[in-house]
């Protein structure tokens, strides 16, 4: 009778303790009487085959997402070493990016990829007749007015650059440099050329004023006529402008700038863009172009307009 006792006691704390192992989902110690650890590996090794991974994941709730959590956090390290400066886009709300260090940079940029060097020399291209087009905005409400109708620049260009420290310590620029991120043939848009034909719109040349012939092998920053060149230094107190012309006849280009900076012993680079967008500028030779008669209903052929 004791024996029957235990070996019933026995078989149910055999019972208990592989239940408990199913329930943790964990190997027994023993070699044999624990769970199965050839199924439990086909499954795991069955579902990581898409992606390549071959570790057998004993609880896939909790394990697998603390390995992703892992390998993510370990990718991201090696991603930020490798990449050496940390870029971040810079808008007009963009907060100072890192240097590498884990501190902001010491300076902000703020871009405007639709000012105007002249009331009527800037041109944008746009996929619609010209009865679709509402008539030129002023500069101010440019930016608007080309995102309503989705249009790109034409030919050239103009992006204005404000550079200001965050604080009283001076910030060297020491240049800007241009990253093409694509260029294809030109669009064959519409043509629309803003201001008025007949009224005044001479401009000038702003100091600190660069060019781009975005059309090269190898887009180069290249100071204006009589205007020199990088580096400069800013502060809170003593902000920069730069003003930046980039042309294109052959291409639609999509494109970048990339500004560095230097203070004491941190140094980085800045991305420049149109709020996380690259800047696009596309060439317009051949397009059909419009103007709008000051006074006038609607678009007609450039040129065409009769001045009194």
């Amino acid at each position: 009778g004791d024996r029957v006792l235990l070996a019933v006691s026995a078989h149910l704390v055999g019972d208990v303790r592989v239940a408990q192992l199913l329930a943790l989902g964990l190997p027994d110690d023993g070699d044999g009487g624990g769970v199965d650890r050839k199924g439990t590996a086909g499954a795991a090794t069955a579902d990581a085959g898409a992606d390549g991974t071959k570790d057998v994941i004993a609880s896939p709730s909790t394990s697998a997402s603390a390995s992703a959590s892992a390998s993510a956090s370990v990718s991201a390290s090696a991603s930020a070493k490798a990449e050496g400066t940390p870029r971040a886009p810079a808008t007009a709300s963009a907060a100072p990016a890192g240097d590498g260090d884990g501190d902001a940079a010491p300076l902000t940029v703020q871009a405007n990829p639709y000012a105007w060097q002249a009331p009527c020399a800037h041109r944008y291209l746009i996929n619609r007749p010209a009865s679709e087009v509402k008539p030129p905005p002023q500069e101010p409400g440019a930016a608007a007015w080309a995102s309503a109708f989705g249009a790109v620049s034409s030919g050239e260009q103009y992006v204005q650059l404000t550079v200001q420290g965050t604080g009283e310590e001076t910030v060297v620029v020491q240049g800007l440099t241009v990253r093409v991120a694509g260029k294809r043939s030109p669009l064959p848009w519409n043509d629309f050329v803003m201001g008025y034909p007949g009224v005044g719109c001479g401009g000038n040349v702003p100091t600190r004023s660069f060019t781009v012939a975005l059309d090269a092998a190898r887009p180069v920053v290249t100071p204006a006529s009589g205007q020199r060149n990088f580096p400069f230094s800013v502060s809170e107190s003593d902000p920069e402008v730069y003003y930046v012309t980039a042309g294109t006849a052959a291409y639609d280009v999509s494109w970048y700038l990339e500004l560095k900076w230097s203070s004491g012993s941190r140094s980085g680079t800045l991305t420049v863009d149109d709020k996380g967008r690259p800047f696009r500028t596309s060439g317009n030779d051949g397009r059909p172009a419009y103007e709008f008669p000051l006074g006038g209903e609607e678009w007609v052929p450039e040129g065409t307009t009769e001045l009194g």
